[in-house]
């Protein structure tokens, strides 16, 4: 008995996370409005600060920084600030062409790699703006992207804006059309939270907004620096929101390698703040610690539920027909994703395959992180997640 319900629990877990819980936010936020109280497109806007951290950016930075001038913002109240965390390629030859012809530009070199969060701490200490914007330089900016994000913030109950990720370069093969087709899913969670509770789980990272006052340090080695200040946020009883309006667009990872070393850094980085955090699980009864729970915490235990129902299913498969059937299922699933790895090599892809590769591979990359956590992160210097761009 013990081991049927271990069985039947770990299932129900796991669809809840990807399933139920994605499906109750659809009902209560169809009738849910986005925030109203906006500064208006010609109004008093309050002034930002654009942060990007950056590393062997030559292909994308100049590009990057046009995207943002572009925007209809009011240029006499953004400043940029740049740092570059020990680039080794054209990177800071590009900052500084482009310091020259641009106003309201600043940028920041190190001679060795500090990490991301490092460097974003630094460049916030040196910041006027009463909003921050975090961006990353493989991200570009529409022309009303930051007036989109930047507007929310008129409302004092708001502290974090995200804007809402367009994936570019989607093809047949690799996992990109996988990969986007969990962003998009991700990208209507997390706005249905902010229109329900204030309680978005996290931004994307591309480009963000938040307010100076609610920004801390972030901590040495800490590897997901976004989500850290989103619960920081949240922590202070501020909103968390996205806006569906503000777009960017980036590509999407297509190598299943690359992304999966992406995801298992994520997962690390995303224990961390579990650890940091974990006060805010309490009293379990709030929309925070509910949608804490239910949106993330489940997900990234999936890989022991999936490992409890292999275990348990060998335990009771003569008990009845089903779970006979199921070790079939499993099994196939097991076979389907190692015949996708095979022909993949002989550049064959099966996007439904994939999709079973894609979703197994993440839950991997997750017990992996959850592993370099536990061991002890030495260090939040990483290469960045190679793309088309």
């Amino acid at each position: 008995m013990i081991w049927i319900i271990i069985f039947w629990t770990s299932i129900f877990l796991l669809l809840y996370s990807y399933i139920l819980y994605p499906a109750l936010l659809r009902i209560l936020a169809c009738k849910k409005q986005s925030n109203r109280i906006v500064y208006s497109e010609n109004g008093d806007m309050p002034d930002i600060s654009v942060i990007m951290s950056v590393y062997n950016e030559e292909k994308v930075l100049e590009n990057k920084i046009n995207s943002i001038y572009n925007t209809s913002f009011p240029k006499g109240k953004m400043e940029v600030i740049i740092g570059s965390d020990g680039s080794s390629d054209r990177t800071e030859e590009i900052l500084r062409k482009m310091k020259e012809k641009l106003t309201n530009f600043s940028f920041y070199h190190s001679n060795i790699r500090r990490g991301k969060p490092n460097v974003l701490n630094d460049l916030v200490s040196k910041a006027k703006g009463d909003i921050l914007i975090f961006t990353d330089a493989n991200v570009f900016l529409n022309e009303s992207t930051i007036t989109g994000l930047v507007k929310h913030f008129k409302n004092p109950e708001i502290g974090l804006a995200d804007s809402k990720m367009i994936n570019k370069g989607i093809t047949k093969k690799g996992i990109s059309r996988q990969e986007s087709a969990y962003i998009s899913m991700e990208v209507n969670l997390k706005n249905r939270e902010g229109l329900v509770w204030g309680t978005m789980m996290g931004p994307f990272g591309g480009c963000y907004a938040m307010r100076k006052n609610l920004f801390i340090p972030i901590p040495e080695n800490f590897l997901v620096d976004d989500f850290f200040l989103n619960l920081n946020v949240l922590k202070n009883r501020k909103k968390s929101i996205n806006e569906m309006k503000a777009t960017v667009s980036e590509d999407v990872s297509d190598m299943l390698i690359e992304e999966f070393r992406r995801k298992k850094r994520i997962a690390a980085g995303s224990f961390q703040n579990l650890s940091h955090y974990a006060g805010l699980l309490w009293p379990p009864y709030t929309s925070l610690s509910f949608s804490f729970i239910s949106h993330k915490i489940l997900r990234w235990f999936g890989p022991l539920f999936l490992i409890l129902i292999i275990i348990s299913n060998a335990f009771i498969f003569m008990r009845n027909e089903i779970y006979i059937y199921s070790i079939y299922l499993e099994g196939i699933l097991i076979i389907i994703t190692i015949i996708d790895l095979i022909v993949s090599r002989f550049n064959k892809h099966i996007a439904f395959f994939r999709y079973v590769t894609h979703f197994f591979a993440m839950n991997l990359a997750l017990s992996l992180g959850l592993v370099n956590f536990l061991k002890g992160i030495k260090t939040n210097v990483w290469e960045p997640t190679k793309r088309n761009q």
